[in-house]
């Protein structure tokens, strides 16, 4: 064939080969070690936001008790509030310590290595939760806490980083999404747990907070069967070997070639350069707008409005006529709600790509956010704008979860390379918790002072956030890592261009 036709007719057959790895079914055995890793990771910590929430009276009365037991006075008010914020509040703490040290032993121990250790934390804890009642002790429930959270801020650092690099490049989203589905499942499973006909009964509620040991125990059971992440094998390790026996595993003999030629390229780009410190991070100018784009984007995870529309749920619930004693049970159909637009989101990411399902929710949830503050302004106005509330909650939480919710975490993976992805990670993490902590102390003088106009904040943070998408964050499905740093140069080169003619000749002196 002459050269010209295939000068002409090779991009197209590129892509035809790039459509047809699209629609090809993952292995088996990725399947298998996406569950292994989800299921003692995200999905502890999903657990572990909603479970405390059933057995709150109960822990509250322990704490009261306990407190007379020792000097023989009921506390005050203000103590036993105290207190038990401090218990919720711990969480959040762990996560962030969980978080500054997760990448670190990403690095040393490896992805797998890392999460199977991380279920040590979450052994300890729930022995600790169990016994506290026995025990006669509130500080073991402030320690557990304080542990779930560390073993929560770890599995989001490196369980995204393990889904990440074990993933084919044609479905690195949809098994990215694994993070998302199993923090929603988790989610689903503590309300549900904590119902009164399984373990929410008062004298249940040890157990009820123990039981965060089963994941781990299957994730201990079921990992190990599983490879370390062949793109730390190779990258970091240098050992060739047990790279393609692990593609080979996770990828099956047909695609581990592509494979390992992918993750090759990735490592002769990287050739002389080091793992990277987070502090390093901020002062390397090619990773400028990436960096930018991660902090924005996690920061507007927590700050809007999900955790209000939360907040308001059974407020909403109670006014749509639903009894008390059945609010848990339309709060466990929220949950519901969020796992399976979690589960809609790995199906479409592939189709419809990160960018336009991002946008999409953001766009959504400011909808709602109009809605939502219009329906709640004349609430006793008429009796179907109760309903007509309780429709925005759900509506909210099908936009969160299709967009926002589950495409951050993948974003973060796939805007970075090997050795500087783990840093990235405890950038973002420590960003989230951070904004986690911070919205959950000024959210209830935010509802005080704004009441349901505060919905109105949330919608100037939403529409912030898809105007930066659209304008700055390029499209990644379908790209190798070193595809989606180049197109990020790329608009580096366009924006110096644009300003000064030698901007290109810095830019590309400078990587």
């Amino acid at each position: 064939m002459p050269k010209e036709y295939v000068d002409e007719y090779e991009p197209l057959l590129v892509r035809g080969i790039k459509d047809e790895r699209r629609f090809k079914l993952p292995n088996k055995s990725l399947l298998l070690a996406v569950f292994a890793a989800c299921v003692g990771g995200t999905f502890q910590y999903g657990y572990n936001i909603s479970v405390i929430n059933a057995p709150t009276k109960y822990v509250q009365n322990f704490i009261n008790q306990t407190w007379m037991q020792r000097y023989q006075t009921n506390i005050s008010q203000g103590g036993l509030t105290l207190l038990w914020s401090t218990i919720v509040s711990m969480f959040t703490l762990g996560g962030l310590i969980g978080t500054s040290v997760g990448g670190t032993l990403s690095v040393k121990l490896g992805r797998r290595g890392t999460l199977l250790a991380n279920n040590a934390f979450s052994l300890t804890a729930a022995l600790l939760m169990g016994l506290s009642s026995t025990a006669g002790s509130f500080e073991l429930l402030i320690i557990g806490r304080l542990l779930s959270g560390m073993n929560a801020g770890i599995a989001l650092c490196v369980q995204p980083l393990y889904l990440g690099e074990i993933a084919p490049t044609a479905l690195r989203g949809a098994m990215g999404m694994g993070t998302s589905v199993f923090i929603t499942g988790g989610i689903l499973t503590g309300q549900v747990m904590g119902l009164k006909e399984i373990l929410g009964k008062e004298e249940y509620w040890p157990i009820l907070l123990s039981t965060t040991c089963i994941p781990a125990f299957l994730q201990l059971l079921t990992l190990p069967w599983f490879p370390e992440s062949p793109r730390y094998l190779l990258i970091d390790k240098g050992d060739e070997e047990s790279c393609k026996k692990a593609l080979r595993q996770l990828h099956g003999l047909a695609d581990s070639g592509d494979a390992l030629e992918d993750i090759e390229k990735e490592k002769n780009n990287l050739v002389g350069f080091q793992a990277k410190k987070p502090w390093e991070l901020f002062s390397d100018r090619s990773l400028r707008w990436q960096l930018l784009t991660i902090i924005l984007l996690n920061i507007a995870q927590q700050l809007n409005g999900i955790n209000a529309i939360y907040f308001y749920a059974d407020y909403v619930f109670g006014q749509s006529g639903i009894p008390m004693d059945k609010i848990p049970y339309a709060t466990v159909g929220t949950g519901a709600c969020e796992c399976i637009t979690a589960l809609t989101c790995g199906m479409l990411i592939e189709y419809l790509g990160r960018k336009v399902l991002i946008m999409g929710g953001y766009v959504l949830m400011s909808i709602c956010c109009v809605f939502f503050t219009l329906t709640l302004t004349f609430q006793d106005f008429s009796p179907v704008f109760p309903y007509l509330s309780m429709a925005c909650v759900f509506a909210f939480i099908l936009s969160f979860g299709l967009g926002p919710g589950g495409v951050t975490n993948i974003l973060t993976t796939e805007l970075f390379t090997q050795n500087t992805r783990p840093a990235a990670f405890m950038i973002a993490g420590s960003v989230n918790w951070l904004s986690f902590f911070l919205i959950s102390m000024v959210f209830p003088f935010i509802v005080i002072g704004l009441q349901q106009y505060c919905f109105l904040v949330f919608l100037a943070v939403c529409s912030l956030v898809v105007t930066y998408i659209f304008f700055v964050v390029p499209e990644t499905k379908n790209k190798t890592f070193v595809e989606i740093q180049n197109e990020f140069q790329s608009l580096k080169t366009n924006k110096f261009c644009s300003s000064d003619g030698a901007g290109t000749i810095l830019l590309s002196t400078s990587i």
